[in-house]
């Protein structure tokens, strides 16, 4: 006891320290690494393993597949590194036009615009091979019958067959009027050009019409309303026009001889 400003007080007793049995028991009941961290010096580190090892065990831990669960499959990462090389393109596009992106913009729509363009005026690409358009099939018909079957087609609106059809009642009527001679597997266009020589008047709209007629037989384009009464046309003032006969050209050209 002490006496300390008149009061009279005790001491307290030193408790014990409830870590110490802790402490004491830990090393005990600890694995053998916990123990050698424990026991370690503070020269040594606690757990010394080599580079590779390391490594190696990483990867092996990383490639198990509880890690992979989430990865895109195989298509999604060839989609993704499609779009990674439009978008490296696109860039690079962009970069190299004047105005960048909008000015690239710009020229796409232009383009685009052209091809429309030409395929408007030149039709579908050809499915047929390139050669003369043959005017008539095996079964002969009169020009009467070819021009009923033209109006039948324009009727209806299938101006390609009907184009095709009113060709074939001019040449049958040439043929039948007997200013073209009755040739198997003749063309349009040597119709056009035989048909020239005894019209020469509507020479110029025979080769027209032959070119319609080989446009949307073997061309691959289509007919309209304009083609089809521009050849309907064409077959009235035929069948009104009166030719020049070889006897009269001749007549002609040696009196011509005689001045």
């Amino acid at each position: 006891m002490s006496l300390a400003g008149g009061a009279l007080t005790t001491a307290p007793a030193a408790l014990p320290d409830a870590t110490e049995p802790a402490a004491r028991a830990l090393p005990r009941a600890a694995g053998p690494s916990v123990r050698s961290l424990l026991t370690a010096s503070g020269d040594q580190p606690p757990l010394t393993v080599p580079r590779d090892p390391a490594r190696e065990a990483a990867r092996h831990e990383l490639s198990k597949g509880m890690y992979h669960e989430n990865d895109p499959s195989l298509v999604e990462r060839a989609l993704n590194a499609f779009w990674d090389w439009i978008g490296k393109l696109f860039e690079t596009a962009a970069s190299a036009t004047p105005g960048g992106t909008v000015g690239l913009i710009v020229v796409i729509v232009a383009v685009l615009a052209v091809i429309g363009a030409l395929w408007w005026r030149l039709g579908t690409p050809r499915r047929h091979p390139v050669s003369a358009a043959v005017l008539f099939d095996d079964r002969p018909r009169s020009a009467a019958e070819h021009r009923s079957a033209a109006e039948a087609h324009a009727a209806q609106g299938h101006w390609n067959r009907a184009v095709q059809e009113r060709m074939r009642a001019i040449v049958r009527s040439l043929e039948e009027r007997a200013l073209l001679d009755v040739r198997p597997g003749r063309t349009a266009d040597e119709a056009a050009t035989a048909a020239g020589r005894p019209l020469p008047s509507h020479a110029a709209r025979l080769r027209t019409a032959a070119r319609d007629f080989d446009d949307v037989t073997y061309g691959g384009r289509s007919a309209t309303p304009t083609s089809y009464q521009r050849i309907a046309d064409l077959d009235r003032d035929l069948e009104r026009a009166r030719p020049r006969l070889a006897s009269s050209t001749a007549a002609h050209a040696h009196k011509g001889a005689a001045e």
